[in-house]
């Protein structure tokens, strides 16, 4: 490969620098961290010291004053191993002895509000040997820093990010928790917002009070010049609650860029004073226990004039900096990219630029889930097969999130090129998954609800929990057996793709136990303007109690989860490094995938979208050696005249012996 000048002369000028720096760096490790400790950060500073100076330089400036910066921001990261606990430096050993740890086929996350699953932070601890019985390795827990009072986006709208919301807990209750999962083999997820904070955050206080500390920490502009050349180009995020990106601030006298809500102020990486508070807030939290950083809104970082200031290049070199400076101190810590965006700008965040750029271990794949749920509805995985073949191959050191859904709600992410490449109109297309989801359409069985609609466009979105959008909770309403059945065939079906395209299966609390829309929320003032507290319930422990009671619909559906994740675990071509495929299969009903890892052979998925029973050429696993049903919807395949039967909304997953 021929390299081009400006590379050899980037890594020419990284090398140079680490030659200046290191030195006194050494001499610092060795005094405060102690020999062996010392050795290990100094090896990782040889090892991640590009991914520091590149990207700070591309974001900072020349060569000169990136050295002064770049040592400010190690040290701080040397600050930080000095401080870390001794408990987690033994898991950063592990974690540096088995790197793709995150990556291993027993990897299952579980994706909570605290208050909702458990009520406080201690509550959570009763509530660990439910996830142990799901095989859950990580836990995730919805946002829980410390938001403003009353309105809050949820949660992300953080006032304190070195303090836990008090109706769930301190911080000393997270690290105690924190500690539990560890010595039960799970590891920790906490939300990060990078993008912004509350404007009652202690930055956005000193920067209103003139402190010179905090000075340009926020984007804000004196008069709408500006502003409105910016929104000429840039989309609303929640155009029905706070339309516009710009918010008047009497007392700064100027407006304050603030994508979502009014009280969520953007904040100003341009500023590198902006990039050290974030990464010492990373670091200090990453030595409270906390493992894997879901980074929120990072896409919106980078702003530049004539563009929809997402997915620009500074977002990438800000994620690049910090993913690597982390590793410096806490090399036991991955971050989850929240990026939902189009596909073609997805896999960036996990690395996947021309050439490989370390910044997020994990990342959300929207576009598997929207394709499973327009499968759905159309009782086709045309779209699905077009849409996923043709994704870019993430980097072999990352992993995808894999999902049916989660808190938020379900934007249809359909690109245009894919709909009409399988005769979709693509507006009309996500006009009927609207329609389909929110129970509008006829003959549907969902029972979702519109958000965000755009009275403009037409735009909207889908709330809804995953057992509504199924269709168990409108057969179940009707008592009808037959429905029903269908319904939770559905739920299974999905889970069954997300349990083993490769990645990390999230699963989100209660959907294990198929609970449905939950409308106590529009009883509290402050959750009623927002649906998507409609798929947020409270953990039900009534249904929880019939789990393992197979003629309940709590029962079937917690007993076919359990089986996926522990047929799971047993099948090393699921590990996510391992390679994936789609398989042309010669019925537009069927998504089938390959997987493969070096250490296995062949593992084949297959789900049928449609509500009859459908055949396909055994042909489509020709090559892949002799293949075994490892588990199924109605047991394993039968052969019919050359071609294999799949059961109408039924899976299989095949392996080689």
């Amino acid at each position: 490969m021929i390299t081009t000048s400006s590379d050899a002369e980037r890594r020419r000028r990284a090398t140079a620098s680490l030659a200046r720096l290191r030195p006194a760096l050494a001499v610092d490790a060795a005094r405060h961290l102690g020999h062996s400790d010392a050795v290990a950060f100094l090896a990782r500073l040889d090892s991640w010291f590009s991914d520091v100076h590149g990207p700070i330089e591309a974001l900072y400036g020349d060569a000169a004053p990136a050295d002064g910066l770049v040592v400010e921001l190690v040290r701080l990261a040397l600050c930080a191993a000095v401080e870390r606990p001794v408990e987690l430096r033994d898991t950063d050993r592990r974690r540096e002895i088995d790197p793709s740890w995150y990556q291993h086929q027993r990897m299952i996350g579980y994706v909570a509000y605290t208050d909702r699953f458990a009520g406080t932070l201690d509550g959570l601890h009763a509530r660990l040997d439910h996830l142990a019985e799901l095989g859950v390795t990580y836990l995730h827990l919805m946002p829980l820093l410390a938001p403003r009072e009353g309105a809050n986006d949820g949660g992300y709208a953080v006032a304190d990010y070195r303090a836990v919301d008090p109706r769930v807990g301190t911080m000393a209750d997270l690290e105690r928790l924190a500690g539990e999962l560890r010595g039960r083999g799970m590891s920790l997820c906490v939300d990060l917002v990078l993008n912004h904070t509350a404007r009652e955050h202690p930055w956005a206080r000193g920067w209103l009070a003139g402190d010179p500390d905090y000075a340009e920490f926020y984007l804000s502009f004196p008069d709408r010049t500006m502003p409105d050349a910016y929104e000429a180009t840039v989309n609303d995020v929640f155009p029905d609650q706070a339309p516009g990106s710009f918010t008047w601030v009497p007392a700064k006298q100027a407006w304050v860029w603030t994508s979502f809500f009014p009280y969520q102020w953007d904040l100003n990486y341009a500023n590198p004073r902006v990039l050290a508070a974030m990464l010492e807030t990373i670091l200090w939290l990453a030595n409270r226990g906390i493992e894997i950083f879901r980074m929120d809104a990072v896409p919106f970082m980078g702003k530049r004039l004539g563009t929809s200031c997402m997915n620009q290049p500074e977002v990438h070199d800000i994620m690049q900096a910090l993913h690597a400076l982390v590793k410096l101190a806490a090399p036991a810590t991955v971050f989850k990219a929240e990026a939902i965006v189009a596909p073609d700008d997805l896999v960036a965040y996990l690395g996947g630029h021309e050439r490989y750029r370390p910044e997020c271990e994990l990342a959300y794949h929207n576009q598997l889930m929207v394709m499973l749920w327009s499968g759905l509805a159309t009782k086709d995985a045309r779209l699905a097969v077009q849409s996923l073949r043709r994704l870019r191959p993430i980097p072999a050191a990352t992993s995808w999130a894999t999902y049916v859904r989660c808190h938020d709600d379900i934007g249809w992410a359909v690109g245009d090129r894919d709909a009409r490449a399988v005769g979709y109109d693509p507006v009309a297309h996500r006009d009927f998954l609207n329609a389909f989801f929110s129970g509008r359409f006829p003959m549907s069985y969902a029972r979702g609800a519109l958000f965000g609609e755009n009275a403009e466009t037409g735009d909207a979105r889908i709330s809804g929990s995953a057992a509504a959008l199924c269709g168990i909770s409108e057969a179940r309403g009707r008592d009808d057996p037959r429905a029903l059945e269908l319904a939770i065939r559905r739920l299974v079906l999905l889970h069954a793709v997300t349990f083993a395209w490769g990645g990390v299966p999230l699963l989100y609390m209660g959907d294990e136990l198929a609970q449905g829309n939950d409308t106590a929320y529009l009883r509290d003032p402050a959750l009623a303007p927002d649906n998507r507290w409609m798929h947020r319930p409270y953990f039900d422990d009534d249904a929880a109690g019939r789990r393992h009671d197979p003629a309940t619909v709590e029962g079937r559906v917690f007993g076919w989860i359990h089986a996926l994740a522990t047929t799971r675990a047993t099948q090393p071509a699921l590990h996510a490094a391992g390679e994936s495929a789609i398989l042309e299969v010669d019925s537009p009903a069927v998504l089938a995938w390959r997987r493969r890892h070096p250490r296995s052979g062949n593992f084949v998925g297959m789900v049928n979208m449609a509500e009859h029973a459908v055949s396909i050429g055994a042909h489509a696993l020709d090559g892949l050696g002799e293949l075994e049903t490892v588990l199924a919807s109605d047991g394993p395949m039968l052969l019919q005249d050359g071609r294999l039967v799949l059961p109408g909304l039924g899976f299989v997953w095949l392996a080689e012996p």
